[in-house]
């Protein structure tokens, strides 16, 4: 008991704080894709902002070298996701329990495709949540994540070390 117990400890360092360069590029990343999605959302009366692309825009512009900021994983991690979260609420409707085994499952089938998004992980109980129709897969899910990563590919590609994505399938 006493060697669980001190695994909850932990132990290690803290991680070294990031340069301010590295923040302020970040930062304008992340402002610049929600500014887009929110923009494009205004003009267009259809619904291209998700939650989840707040996380995302942490992890393209903070970590853009991640293999969980790819595109691949980005898009196809949101797009898996929210379609579990959907397929089980079709059959099983809005119980705590379907929440819970969309989640797992969208997790595991992000694993077996390669394409995990630890933002996407929220989907699932964010269709659980909102009871949206199969609309959402494609507005906001799919073209928002796809004008997120849009934005990422032309940012991050102006700053001079950058260069992303690192892979695309």
């Amino acid at each position: 008991m006493n060697h669980y117990l001190s695994k909850m400890r932990g132990g290690a360092t803290l991680p070294p704080q990031p340069a301010l360069r590295l923040v302020v590029i970040a930062w304008l990343g992340g402002f610049l894709a929600i500014a887009a999605v929110g923009l494009l959302t205004d003009a267009s009366n259809m619904p291209l902002v998700l939650g989840s692309f707040g996380a995302t825009c942490v992890m393209v512009f903070g970590f853009p070298d991640l293999p969980f900021s790819q595109p691949r994983n980005v898009i196809g991690g949101h797009f898996i996701a929210t379609l579990t979260g959907l397929v089980f609420l079709t059959m099983f409707g809005p119980h705590w329990w379907s929440m819970a085994a969309a989640l797992a499952t969208a997790i595991a089938l992000m694993l077996i495709t390669r394409t995990v998004h630890p933002p996407a992980g929220s989907n699932p109980v964010i269709v659980m949540l909102t009871l949206p129709g199969w609309d959402f897969l494609i507005t906001p899910t799919l073209l928002g994540s796809v004008i997120v990563i849009a934005v990422a590919v032309l940012y991050n590609n102006l700053i001079k070390d950058r260069s992303y994505p690192k892979y695309w399938g």
